[in-house]
C-alpha cells in the first residue's frame, strides 16, 4: 500500500473520528439508534442545542437541531432526538416552557394515538408563557407610562424651577448646619439635661418601690374587707335604719292626727290662748303683791294678838276681753 493510500486513509479516519466528536460533544451520538422528530415554534428564546427533552419528569431526549423557516413567517424547526422505546404519535404534544433563570425545555405530552409514529414526523407544538414574557408584558406598559411622566417632570422643571429647588435644597443644608452648630453650642445643657433625666429616673425607680408597698398594703386591706363580716353588718344597719323609717313615720303621723293628743297640742289654739290668760293673771297679781304686800302678808314681833281672816278680792282681764274675779284669802295676826 503506497504513502498516498495511507494517508488518505488516515484523513478520512480522522475527519470521522471529528465528526463523531462533535455531534458527541452536542449530545448526540451517531451511532444510536435513537429516533428523530420534528416541531416547530414562533420562538425559542432560551432554548439551545443539547437541552433535554422531558417526559414525566425524566429526559427521554434532547434538542438536536433548530432552523430558522422564513418561508412561514420565520418559525422555527427544532428537532429532538428521542430513546428508543418511546413511543409517539399524531396525539403527542411537544410543550415549550421556560425556567425561572430562563433556560428552556421541551416537555412531552401522550395521549391516544390513533397513528404511531417511526421517526422524521412532525409533533404538535405548544408553548407556555414564562414568568418573563408576562413580567415583559405587564411591565412594559407601565414602563412607558413611567417614561412619560418623567418626560412631564422633566419639561415641568423649568429653568426658574430648578433654581428654586436648588436654593430650596442650600436652605436646607445651611438650616441643618445651623442645627449642628447649635447642639454644639448648647452641650453643656443637653449633658445636664441627660443627668438631670437620670436622676429623675432612678427617683421614679425608688418611688416605684415605694408604690409597690402602697399596692400591697391596699391588697391586703382589700383581703381583710373581703373576709370581713361586712354582709351581717349592712344588714342589720339595714334593719336599723327601717325600724327608725318606721318610727319616724308613725311620729309624723301622730304630729298630723288632730283627733291625737299631740296633733291637738299643735294645732288647736285653745291651749295657747288658756297658758297666755294664766300668764297675764299670775303677772297681775304679782305686780297687786309687790303694791301691797300688807293686803296679803301681816305679822307681829311679839307672837301674840288676834287673828283675822280677810278676803280679798281680784279682777284680772284677758287679752280676749274676758273679766276674771279671783278671791285671794288672807291672814291678819293682831
Amino acid at each position: 500500500m503506497s504513502k498516498e493510500i495511507k494517508v488518505a486513509l488516515l484523513g478520512i479516519v480522522a475527519v470521522g473520528l471529528l465528526i463523531f466528536g462533535f455531534n458527541f460533544l452536542k449530545g448526540s451520538n451517531i451511532l444510536s439508534s435513537d429516533r428523530t422528530y420534528f416541531a416547530k415554534y414562533d420562538n425559542v428564546d432560551g432554548l439551545a442545542i443539547g437541552n433535554p427533552v422531558i417526559l414525566n419528569g425524566v429526559k427521554v431526549g434532547q434538542v438536536k437541531q433548530m432552523e430558522l423557516l422564513p418561508d412561514e413567517a420565520n418559525r422555527v424547526k427544532v428537532a429532538v432526538e428521542l430513546q428508543k422505546g418511546i413511543v409517539v404519535g399524531d396525539s403527542t404534544v411537544a410543550s415549550l416552557s421556560g425556567s425561572l433563570l430562563g433556560s428552556k425545555t421541551i416537555t412531552l405530552f401522550l395521549g391516544r394515538n390513533s397513528k404511531v409514529f417511526d421517526g422524521g414526523e412532525e409533533l404538535k407544538s405548544y408553548t407556555v408563557a414564562s414568568l418573563t414574557d408576562a413580567f415583559q408584558a405587564k411591565a412594559l406598559p407601565v414602563l412607558g407610562t413611567v417614561d412619560s411622566t418623567l418626560t412631564k417632570v422633566n419639561a415641568f422643571l423649568s429653568k426658574d424651577a430648578r433654581l428654586s429647588l436648588q436654593a430650596t435644597l442650600l436652605n436646607s443644608q445651611a438650616a441643618t448646619e445651623g442645627l449642628k452648630n447649635l447642639l454644639l453650642l448648647n452641650q453643656r445643657n443637653i449633658n445636664q439635661i441627660t443627668t438631670n433625666m437620670a436622676t429623675l429616673t432612678a427617683d421614679l425607680n425608688k418611688t416605684s418601690k415605694k408604690f409597690d408597698r402602697i399596692a400591697s398594703n391596699f391588697a391586703q386591706l382589700s383581703d381583710s374587707l373581703k373576709d370581713a363580716p361586712v354582709g351581717p353588718a349592712m344588714r342589720k344597719l339595714n334593719n336599723t335604719m327601717t325600724e327608725a323609717q318606721s318610727a319616724i313615720t308613725t311620729l309624723n303621723r301622730s304630729l298630723t292626727d288632730q283627733q291625737g293628743s299631740l296633733g291637738k297640742l299643735l294645732s288647736d289654739s285653745t291651749l295657747y290662748r288658756n297658758l297666755n290668760a294664766t300668764a297675764a293673771s299670775s303677772n297681775a297679781l304679782i305686780t297687786d303683791l309687790q303694791a301691797n304686800p300688807k293686803k296679803y302678808v301681816h305679822f307681829s314681833v311679839f307672837g301674840g294678838g288676834k287673828k283675822s281672816k280677810k278676803e280679798v278680792e281680784t279682777t284680772v282681764t284677758k287679752p280676749n276681753g274676758t273679766v276674771i274675779e279671783t278671791e285671794v284669802e288672807t291672814k291678819t295676826v293682831k
